[in-house]
């Protein structure tokens, strides 16, 4: 499954009777959702880090391990003392490094580093998506304001120079969601949809709004345009079985989880699942 589809679908699933938690960016800011499982972030926005100084313990939830640590300061140090032919290619494997270790605001940030000293088109989309990813786990309302800012900045400039850029596009739209102007980003979405009927992360961003807006059937509907393309698709799949539940088709809704069950391997899926089936069974 592409990148993409994976960063749209960050499930920090927790369902208790009709609640669940959706990916940060459709969340209402004012339930406060987040991932039991600990993928959580500091308030402190790592655009505020003094260079040099990013630490990853003041960015992100968990600690890194003595050996991790010792990792990152290694390639900390090395793109700090690299000279101007060496850096970007520093910066990079630093912002990677982050970035496995889910240290999302690390990684936008050196990310952010290397695109200002070499602005290619690549190191802009992967700041944006750096950005993306760290703006899906923000909890706190200002960090996440601050965090899509700096995602449509850099996905801006990646579609200023490549306007057929369409999953810059469509997760640039999933930032305006908890703006003063939500509609702007339905309306990328569409032009995504205009633009590539099949796009199956504009589908799947269009069906995680419509649940959001209790518009079940809607929401099924784009899950279902998904499957019809890419049966495999198992995070679509889920989210049309809890669409499935929420409507009240118990028969389609077994039968849609119980294939997610043999084919998903992410266990805060199956855990979901197993939660949607006690609700079924009720």
């Amino acid at each position: 499954m592409k990148k993409s589809i994976l960063l749209s679908c960050v499930l920090a699933v927790a369902l208790v009777g009709t609640l669940f938690s959706l990916p940060k960016v459709v969340v209402n800011n004012k339930g406060k959702e987040m991932d039991k499982g600990g993928s959580q972030q500091a308030t402190a926005a790592t655009a505020a880090a003094p260079a040099g100084k990013s630490s990853s313990k003041s960015h992100d939830g968990a600690a890194l391990s003595p050996d991790q640590q010792k990792i990152v300061d290694q390639l900390r140090s090395g793109f700090n003392q690299a000279g101007e032919k060496d850096k970007v290619s520093a910066g990079v494997k630093l912002s990677d490094e982050f970035a496995k270790l889910q240290k999302f605001d690390s990684a936008a940030f050196y990310a952010e580093k290397v695109a200002l000293l070499s602005p290619s088109l690549e190191n802009i989309m992967r700041t944006g998506d750096r950005y993306y990813e760290a703006y899906g786990f923000a909890v706190d309302d200002q960090k996440a304001k601050n965090l899509g800012a700096k995602t449509r900045e850099y996905y801006q400039k990646a579609i200023d120079q490549n306007p057929g850029l369409l999953a810059a596009k469509a997760n640039m739209a999933m930032t305006y969601v908890n703006t003063e102007n939500p509609m702007q980003g339905i309306l990328m979405l569409r032009e995504v949809i205009d633009a590539d009927p099949t796009n199956e992360l504009a589908l799947f961003n269009l069906g995680i709004l419509s649940m959001r807006s209790n518009q079940y059937s809607k929401a099924a509907d784009r899950f279902r345009q998904i499957l019809t393309n890419n049966p495999a698709n198992t995070k679509a799949k889920f989210y049309l079985g809890l669409t499935l539940v929420e409507l009240g088709d118990k028969e389609q809704a077994r039968k849609v989880l119980s294939e997610v069950k043999k084919e998903e391997k992410d266990q805060v899926i199956q855990q979901a699942i197993g939660e949607l089936e006690g609700r079924l069974n009720n």
